[in-house]
């Protein structure tokens, strides 16, 4: 199965790409490139994440990984019985995902980690291709509200009828939800606005909806 991911140095969005050309020579040894999608082929939960991170996934190339929100996020996989391996940081750690898969709605890292509106819409295709690809999805996470909304654009549904909230649950059809949670980010978990238990919470509610 394939995706339609943007390329290399895909310019789609001259902001995002002029920036990235700048990271190049500041990080040679960075990724510095849009970040594919990382796990299961088939998998019965898709998340989704805002953007790369800086020192995180624009460094390592695989989303999540290098930076705090990872740490959480795959410790938390692997609780729930999404992981083989360990998760060491780095892409060629060797952590496999089993049943899940992780993407971006923005798949170049921009500055401040905020994309604009018009960057979220020019990467959206690729979401939505990959999303139309994974038909054994039953649950898809989305972490922080951007990428909610980014996901229920990209389902083709009002935000009007599908607001964001922590652990949020809106049934799509006989077998997928959209679940959403607070971003796993080191703000959010520091400040106490995401807790490690609140965070299990939703994991436990996807669980159960997929063992169902």
């Amino acid at each position: 199965m394939s995706f339609d991911e943007p390329n290399k140095n895909c310019n789609l969005c001259p902001r995002l790409h002029n920036f990235l050309l700048k990271k190049r020579l500041e990080f040679p040894d960075y990724h510095n490139s849009p970040v594919p999608s990382f796990g299961d082929k088939s998998p019965e939960l898709l998340i989704i994440g805002l953007a790369p991170g800086m020192h995180g996934a624009n460094k390592t190339g695989r989303p999540f990984t290098g930076d705090w929100a990872g740490d959480l996020l795959f410790s938390t996989l692997k609780k729930y019985g999404f992981t083989s391996g360990n998760y060491g940081g780095t892409s060629d750690d060797g952590l496999k995902l089993i049943g899940a898969r992780i993407t971006n709605a923005v798949r170049c890292v921009p500055p401040q980690n905020k994309p604009v509106g018009i960057e979220s819409k020019t990467c959206r295709k690729f979401l939505i291709d990959e999303i139309n690809h994974l038909t054994s999805v039953k649950a898809i996470l989305c972490l922080g509200k951007i990428s909610h909304d980014n996901t229920v654009r990209a389902l083709n549904l009002k935000l009007s009828s599908y607001k964001f909230s922590h652990h949020a649950v809106y049934k799509l059809d006989s077998n997928m939800k959209l679940f959403s949670s607070y971003h796993c980010s080191r703000y959010n978990t520091n400040t106490k606005r995401l807790t490690e238990e609140m965070f299990f919470s939703v994991f436990e509610s996807i669980r159960s909806h997929i063992s169902v």
